[in-house]
């Protein structure tokens, strides 16, 4: 039963729920009724105090929680509806952070925490949320254990590293269990690329045909067996064994169907990493328009409803219910031959948690289409990929046609391979733009062809890729470093702290951050090994599930620790970050001015601080005159959020601007200055106000 309270007033009729959200309030007492008040806490109400550790060493790593400040408003609200209802629900998010939040509100109104009135739904809608309260239960306490030994441990590692960053390198530095190992990968993979050494190998592609039907073709090997092309002098050697002028023959033709099966639906790692790759779309971001679609929009008639399934979650699991929703759709839309013949099983990790569903949409009849007028464009952006990849998820396979033939001369083997679509099954909703149809000329054993044009390419294998946002999520999650709440806040922290920055796309180290990196690897080596992480996040989750205490996992960890703190406060010698001359003297007082490192990077101080506060921001040119105004130079910027920009030297009296660098030439359709963008694929120089595109600069293949 739900938390009861006296009825001291006749007006004391209402059924009091507390949830996280405003946004999710206003929806969910839609759903329940006049009979139902539904407000929110906005979050934590409680948490450690900022200003001290806030924990009691001499009692079991007992916290010691304070109202957070600004947060007594809502408190006394909470407390003034408590004592107007006669019973109150708890419906904090479905995680262990929501489980705590109930913890914390039950605390604050001095609620029984055995009482039978914490109620969870992983979709705000109707019928989710009314059977949900059919059904209340008691604050888990394992769950609410698991996320205080979290909190506790990021507070004993973040209050006992910063100060020693502060004293031994530079006030404003921080460090913590997830973002110290992020770090080190992004580091580790920098140093990867500085060492790696670039290895020459050639190709050669080559053009054959039959009648009117020319096909492609790349050297494959020799007499049987596939064979490399290290150097020139291979390749001379190959083409010396054939007969230009000769006929080719056609030897080992295989055809085959080929099935391609739909990726899982979305966890919240897969679906912060295909927003970023396809629409360029931050951690954080995402995370914050799938929050929307979860707490609820107005959608016209329907009124506010949520769109999708709750958004942190590593489960790969929809329920029978979404399925069957799903084939009738289907069915219905575009023909049974589309829908799934079974039920689609997908393997989750080990570690992941299966409390809830995959991210999915509420009702799959809610078509992007009908809902686009309702929604923002991110919003819409985002529904739609959710949509579609669920939807392809309850869909049969892509079939193909292959084809794959060697063209043989003199025991020299050309290969070519195609493809052609057969039946577009999954790809019908929620196709891939790098699969495209390369259909090959229906040849026969023994068929002879011959030679069009031949082509010798020089490569050079290239280092491992820098991390973007999308494969760092996607690393910290294969070796199980940080769970579905963290890797948004862990991304952002490391990028606010300047220990990385982001060029086109790509999270690049900065000197700061190698250096903290280094001082953590030396003198706590367990925090930024993965092994150890990884192995403390599984203990975690054994508390969750009732299987551990969470007292001694946090006495495991915090014993060796704190052995090594006092270690590293004693070794670590004063990290002196030099002052760089910067050439020029101040405008202000005529001192000499030196570049400073910063909580944004570099920039210009006098170095007369404090008796002379002159700063300015480092610019760059780019060697283009700018095309607004045509008298100044065109300089690369940083934005107050570390965005690179472009602008005028002479502002602000021009006040010329880009996201993209200028390259000094026009277009020549309509004498707008042309840009260059940064795509997979290589630059591509555009005009940002028509079509005119020019072929991107090829880019070397990996080998």
């Amino acid at each position: 039963m739900p938390t009861k309270r006296k009825k001291r007033s006749t007006k004391q009729t209402k059924n009091l729920v507390i949830v996280e959200s405003p946004a999710k309030a206003k929806t969910i007492e839609k759903y329940l009724g006049r009979n139902f008040h539904v407000i929110a806490s906005k979050g934590h109400i409680r948490d450690l105090p900022k200003s001290q550790m806030g924990i009691d060493f001499d009692n079991h790593y007992q916290p010691r929680y304070i109202s957070i400040r600004g947060k007594g408003e809502t408190i006394r609200a909470l407390k003034v509806a408590a004592k107007k209802s006669e019973n109150i629900y708890l419906a904090s998010d479905p995680d262990r952070e929501g489980e705590a939040i109930a913890w914390h509100v039950a605390h604050a109104l001095n609620l029984d925490d055995t009482a039978q009135n914490r109620v969870t739904f992983n979709e705000v809608t109707k019928d989710a949320v009314k059977e949900a309260f059919k059904h209340p239960r008691h604050i888990d306490m394992d769950t609410v254990n698991a996320q205080q030994a979290r909190r506790i441990l990021d507070r004993l590692v973040g209050y006992s590293l910063s100060p020693i960053l502060w004293a031994k390198v530079k006030k404003g530095l921080s460090a913590g269990r997830v973002q110290s190992v992020a770090l080190k990968l992004v580091i580790d993979r920098e140093k990867a690329i500085k060492a790696f050494k670039p290895e020459e190998y050639w190709t050669i592609d080559a053009s054959f045909a039959k009648g009117s039907s020319e096909f492609s073709s790349t050297f494959y090997g020799y007499d049987g067996k596939k064979q490399p092309l290290p150097d020139n002098e291979a390749v001379k050697a190959v083409l010396a064994k054939i007969n230009k002028k000769a006929a080719f023959t056609i030897e080992h033709v295989v055809s085959r169907e080929r099935r391609r099966q739909p990726a899982a639906p979305f966890t919240t790692s897969t679906l912060q990493q295909e927003a970023n790759k396809r629409l360029n779309y931050r951690t954080r971001r995402t995370m914050s328009i799938a929050q929307q679609l979860y707490e609820g929009v107005n959608i016209g008639k329907g009124g506010t409803t949520g769109l999708i399934t709750y958004m942190r979650t590593d489960s790969k699991r929809v329920s029978t219910v979404a399925q069957a929703e799903a084939a009738k759709f289907l069915k219905e839309k575009y023909g049974a031959e589309y829908a799934a013949k079974g039920q689609r099983h997908f393997k989750n990790q080990e570690d992941a948690q299966d409390a809830h569903e995959a991210i999915r949409p509420t009702s799959v009849y809610r078509t992007p289409a009908a809902l686009k007028s309702s929604l923002t464009t991110e919003q819409y952006r985002l529904y739609k990929l959710i949509w579609s990849r669920f939807l392809a998820n309850e869909m049969t396979p892509a079939v193909y046609d292959t084809m794959r033939f060697d063209v043989v001369q003199n025991k020299v083997i050309f290969r070519s391979t195609g493809s052609k679509l057969k039946f577009a099954g999954f790809t019908k909703v929620y196709d891939n733009a790098e699969e495209k149809n390369h259909q090959l000329p229906k040849l026969a054993e023994g068929n002879k062809v011959k030679l069009v044009k031949s082509d010798n390419k020089q490569h050079f294998t290239l280092p491992p890729a820098r991390y973007t946002e999308a494969s760092l999520v996607h690393a910290l999650e294969e070796n199980g470093v940080g769970r579905p709440s963290t890797y948004a806040p862990t991304i952002d922290t490391i990028q606010r702290r300047y220990y990385v920055k982001l060029e086109a796309r790509s999270i690049v180290p900065t000197e700061l951050g190698e250096i903290v990196d280094a001082l953590i690897e030396r003198f706590f080596p367990d925090i930024v090994n993965i092994d150890f992480t990884a192995q403390l996040e599984s203990d975690l989750d054994k508390v969750e599930a009732g299987h551990k205490d969470w007292v001694k996992v946090i006495d495991d960890y915090y014993q060796p620790f704190k052995t090594e703190l006092d270690k590293a406060d004693s070794e670590i010698e004063k990290v002196q970050i030099k002052d760089e001359p910067a050439g020029f003297n101040c405008d202000i007082c005529g001192g000499p001015m030196v570049i400073k490192m910063g909580r944004y990077g570099k920039f210009y101080a006098c170095s007369r601080f404090p008796d002379c506060r002159n700063t300015k921001a480092i610019v760059k040119k780019i060697g283009v005159t700018c095309p607004k105004c045509g008298k100044g130079d065109v300089l690369e910027k940083k934005s107050h959020r570390n965005r690179k920009f472009y602008g005028c030297s002479r502002y602000p009296d021009c006040d010329f601007i880009s996201w993209d660098q200028p390259i000094g030439r026009n277009c020549p359709n309509d004498g707008h200055y042309l840009i260059e963008k940064k795509t997979r694929k290589g630059l591509i120089v555009s005009c940002p106000e028509g079509d005119y595109k020019e072929e991107p600069q090829e880019t070397q293949a990996s080998h």
